[in-house]
């Protein structure tokens, strides 16, 4: 029997894909991907990444947050549509949330506060976080903490800190969300993998960025997560199997999705 395969962050609604998102969406299907989940940006891809879910319903599921990079002034306006889609139902997850001091530092305290809010709406909502950390662990890990006991759960999207990190990560009841990085010549993560419980992770593309060798520098797709399995299945020496089996239903598990 085939492997299955769930790519927990993939903006497959981007316009890197209208000429040929039908094919890439059959290319993951045929890969053993069946479930592709889209995380939102800001309120200029709600539309595109909606009409994808409903256009690939089964295979295709939304999440709704505002991307720490869309984070400015203007963010309570962006934050009250985000609200009223959640109240709307339908979504699997609050995100992609989070903290990105890599592009700009200068928005710190508006994506702290950015960040807070949209945790209060998962626990509101009841629904699971999907966290983008880039240079930006130690932040997010402290505002965390404050939610240790109040049921929230969630994936530090492309996941690439030390081991230390990842510990902490999953002593808040968090996933680890690998991709493409883990393939990376200079990559630190094999060594991070290979001591993470495979119970702990969660498969990822985040295309149209990050595609794996031997496909880096093109545009990523889902239909690269075996590639990604793969090569866990390398550091971790168990079957493929094992590794398709196990990522899957943590993805079920966390976003609620049947398996």
């Amino acid at each position: 029997m085939p492997e299955i395969y769930v790519d927990t962050h993939a903006h497959l609604y981007l316009p890197e894909f209208n000429e040929d998102r039908d094919l890439i969406i059959d290319k993951a299907v045929q890969s053993g991907v069946k479930k592709i989940l889209l995380p939102n940006i800001d309120t200029t891809s709600i539309s595109d990444m909606n009409l994808m879910s409903a256009k690939y319903a089964g295979i295709c599921y939304s999440m709704m947050g505002l991307h720490p990079t869309s984070v400015r002034e203007d963010y309570p306006a962006e934050l009250s549509i985000v609200e009223s889609e959640l109240k709307k139902g339908g979504y699997i997850a609050v995100g992609e949330i989070g903290i990105d001091l890599y592009w700009d530092k200068s928005h710190l305290k508006e994506q702290e506060d950015v960040f807070r809010m949209h945790l209060d709406l998962s626990l509101q909502y009841k629904l699971p976080v999907v966290i983008h950390a880039r240079e930006s662990f130690v932040e997010i890990l402290n505002i965390l903490k404050d939610y240790r006991y109040k049921g929230l759960k969630g994936v530090f999207h492309a996941f690439t800190g030390t081991e230390e990190i990842a510990e902490q990560v999953i002593s808040l009841g968090f996933y680890t969300g690998i991709g493409g990085i883990l393939t990376y010549r200079k990559s630190e993560l094999p060594s991070v993998v290979k001591n993470i419980p495979i119970e702990n992770i969660l498969l990822e593309t985040d295309s149209p960025y990050l595609a794996p060798v031997p496909f880096r520098g093109k545009r990523n797709e889902s239909s690269y997560i075996p590639v990604i399995a793969q090569v866990i299945q390398q550091i971790k020496e168990i079957p493929l199997e094992e590794v398709a089996n196990i990522t899957t239903q943590n993805a079920c598990k966390l976003f609620g999705l049947d398996a």
